[in-house]
């Protein structure tokens, strides 16, 4: 069984720049203000969704492991 992710959008910094609809289309949706948020917040680790977090231009999308926490994006440091 693969990783499971916690998928969350800090609408207090995404800019609605859209390029996490372009790398995942069916992970994220954005809202009538243009804000990102992810369709799934719970949901299999997957390429796209990974893809689409590091497209972000203001890193708003923050992805980790389902029940540890441990950071998958970004990176800890």
């Amino acid at each position: 069984m693969g990783d499971r992710w916690h998928v969350e959008v800090d609408r207090s910094v995404c800019i609605g720049s859209a390029q996490c609809l372009h790398h995942a289309p069916g992970g994220f949706r954005l809202d009538s203000a243009r804000q990102s948020h992810p369709a799934e917040p719970e949901t299999d680790a997957s390429e796209q969704i990974l893809a689409a977090a590091e497209s972000c231009p203001v890193e708003a999308i923050v992805i980790t492991l389902l029940g540890a926490g441990e950071a998958v994006f970004p990176p800890e440091e």
